[in-house]
This record gives structure tokens, C-alpha cells and sequence, in this order.
């Protein structure tokens, strides 16, 4: 599912609050900004609202094996059992990548052409 919700910009702080409030689920989330401030904002309100969050990048790139992968709230099933990461479960781990090289195509290069 995707939710897209336009606001003004002076209700941004007000537009994070309804994001990390509106859903029980918080499985994968990212955020697309040049403003340091608007990330750093936004990373903190969010800190709960996604397990794998995302910094300018595709909010479907988790690398398997290398990252852990689970939501958080009723989101997914956190870390997976015999996972070197299963005594985390009581610290909340979260995941995130920050791109600064702005991706220009949504396709992933070793798929081939369409």
C-alpha cells in the first residue's frame, strides 16, 4: 500500500505527527529531502513509524542478509528466529540507508531493459 498526501510546508512537523500516529503498522517508510533539518526531523519523529526507513532511496532495497528485516507496531514478525539479531528484539533495531546520489530511474540496472 502506498498513501501519498500532499501538505504545506509550514505543516510539516504536524504532517510527521499524523504519519506516526495514522496506522498501527509500521513495517517500511523513507523520506525524500535536500533539507538536512527536514531529515534529521523527520528521522527522530519516525523512529517508531518503520522498521527499514529510508533516507532519499527506494523504500523496496533492503539488502537480504546484510540488514535485519522486520516492522515495528503489528508490522511484520521482527527479527526471525536462530538470527543473530533475535536479542536485539528487545532494543527495537532500526535500518537506515541514506542515498546522496539521487537515484535517476525508478528500474534496477541488472534487471535488463523493459
Amino acid at each position: 500500500m502506498l498513501t501519498i498526501y500532499v501538505y504545506h510546508e509550514e505543516h510539516f512537523e504536524t504532517t510527521l505527527e499524523l504519519v506516526d500516529q495514522t496506522s498501527p503498522y509500521a513495517l517500511t517508510g523513507a523520506v525524500f529531502s535536500q533539507d538536512r533539518y527536514a531529515i534529521e526531523l523527520a528521522t527522530q519523529v519516525l523512529k517508531n513509524a518503520a522498521g527499514n526507513f529510508y533516507i532519499n532511496d527506494k523504500p523496496t532495497g533492503a539488502v537480504v542478509g546484510q540488514q535485519p528485516f522486520g516492522g515495528s507496531r503489528a508490522s511484520g514478525t521482527n527479527d526471525k528466529a536462530g538470527s543473530m539479531l533475535n536479542l536485539l528484539r528487545w532494543v527495537s533495531p532500526r535500518t537506515i540507508k541514506e542515498t546522496f546520489v539521487p537515484p535517476v530511474d525508478y528500474r534496477y540496472p541488472f534487471l535488463g531493459e523493459d
